[in-house]
């Protein structure tokens, strides 16, 4: 590995890092607050629309790990290449899409962006001195919560004077010079581990990660107690259990389950799960919250844009923290940010649980709740990349993403079933449902306060063991 001293060639670096990681958490968001512009277009039911997020959220998480893991085998910077132009050519697809079949096509090839995450998190670990490691994947992880802050606040612009495809175009005009560029400018990976990628247990973990998600996210459909939600959900935790069996036996494992099971990794997963309940239900809670008529009695009766300017303090917060990190987890540890983290943004939830009637409840919630995710976002990768070995960054950071998004898909359709179980004036959702759906937050969130206790101090964290072949 590099590990250059030149400031300049390492802050190009960090940028096209920085750009690529905000472009695909943009493009993550910013279908949400225009689904009923979409919709219309098409003609088509809100059920048939949803799948758009759905889609999405199932090639995310079933590519990430995988491209993760291919990075580590042949090369970061060449694979982070390839996943940017995927990216664009899926985001070319979706801007073109004149039906709902070849948006949605689009939708899933843009998918393979997730891996940039976990990609870029390796690369920052070959390409920077160890002392400011910290700092750039501090700053790369927060960049997820600000693309998705700027992902709810740009449609509504976009939407009042161009039509959907716009909302494509744009960020393409940012992904084409980005991924020349991350040719161009990326350096080579240093040679990676040489096996080749388990494709039966990719196959495996992609069906049983997608169907546990498929389960969840259709829960607003199917509803909770289904036979197709709990029938799916069972086949999918079954075929997880097979994935993990299958790679203990494995010779060359897709996931090394040793590296799994050490203290430093599950303990990063189970926050990075919590936390993405209270990171994806903001997400999912706080728009729907701002845009209800007031007659309600919980609405504020905003547009689009209103609502997605409520989550820009949560995103300038981490915009101003990111940077940082390096410095701060230097004085106190990744531990000590990641359990900061967990009670900044338990302490925003049980705000909002409190009251959410006023902007200034909602702001003062918003900007604590920006605070807690910057440092745990940030923290949760700065562990496992030091749990790890550095030919395991890829995969073991992939995982952690992975788990992020569970924890995020499953939050958000509880959050969502408590919004729409309660009944306020005019049939729409009551000031109940939305307390309910923050008590929810907080206790994930209190739970992960307690499991940010449980990582192993930097004293006792050490390197996961893996097998040699590996």
């Amino acid at each position: 590995m590099s590990n250059s001293h030149n400031p300049h060639r390492n802050a190009l670096i960090l940028t096209v890092l920085a750009a690529a990681g905000t472009t695909f958490a943009l493009l993550q968001a910013i279908v949400v607050p225009a689904l009923p512009t979409i919709q219309h277009a098409f003609g088509v039911s809100s059920g048939d629309v949803a799948w758009i997020l759905t889609l999405n959220l199932l090639s995310t998480a079933v590519l990430t790990p995988v491209l993760g893991r291919a990075g580590d085998i042949h090369g970061r910077s060449r694979v982070l290449t390839g996943v940017m132009a995927v990216l664009a050519a899926g985001t070319l697809v979706a801007a073109l899409a004149s039906s709902l079949p070849v948006l949605l096509a689009g939708r899933v090839i843009q998918g393979a962006g997730g891996a940039v995450y976990p990609l870029a998190f390796g690369i920052v670990r070959d390409e920077l001195p160890p002392e400011r490691v910290p700092g750039g994947i501090g700053l790369v992880s927060s960049l997820l919560g600000i693309g998705a802050g700027l992902g709810l606040v740009v449609p509504g612009f976009i939407l009042a004077h161009l039509s959907y495809h716009w909302l494509f175009w744009l960020p393409l005009m940012v992904l084409v010079p980005t991924t020349a560029l991350t040719a161009r400018c990326v350096p080579p990976s240093p040679a990676g581990i040489r096996a080749p990628i388990n494709w039966v247990s990719a196959l495996l973990m992609s069906l049983g990660l997608g169907a546990v998600l498929l389960a969840i996210s259709q829960t607003a459909t199917w509803g909770w107690g289904s036979p197709r939600t709990l029938g799916l959900a069972t086949a999918g935790v079954v075929i997880v259990a097979v994935w993990v069996i299958n790679e203990m036996r494995a010779s060359e494992p897709l996931v090394d389950m040793r590296m799994m099971a050490t203290r430093g990794v599950w303990t990063a997963n189970l926050a990075a799960f919590l936390l993405g309940v209270g990171m994806y239900s903001s997400i999912a809670v706080i728009p729907v919250l701002v845009q209800l008529p007031r007659i309600t009695g919980a609405g504020f009766g905003g547009s689009a844009v209103t609502a997605g300017l409520f989550m820009l303090p949560t995103a300038a917060i981490q915009l101003l923290i990111g940077p940082c990190c390096g410095r701060i987890d230097a004085r106190v540890g990744a531990r000590a940010m990641l359990q900061t983290g967990m009670v900044c943004s338990l302490v925003a939830y049980v705000i909002l649980v409190a009251g959410h009637g006023t902007s200034a409840e909602l702001v003062t919630a918003m900007v604590i709740l920006g605070l807690g995710l910057g440092l745990g976002l940030s923290s949760l990768a700065n562990l496992v990349v030091r749990a790890v070995r550095a030919e395991q960054t890829g995969v073991a950071t992939g995982m952690n993403t992975v788990m992020r998004t569970l924890g995020g898909a499953f939050g958000a359709q509880l959050a969502a079933s408590c919004i729409a179980s309660s009944h306020g004036a005019a049939g729409l959702p009551g000031d109940q449902g939305f307390t309910l759906a923050f008590a929810m937050c907080a206790v994930a969130l209190a739970a992960g306060v307690a499991g940010a206790w449980l990582v192993p101090s930097r004293r006792a964290r050490r390197p996961a063991l893996a097998p040699a072949t590996a």
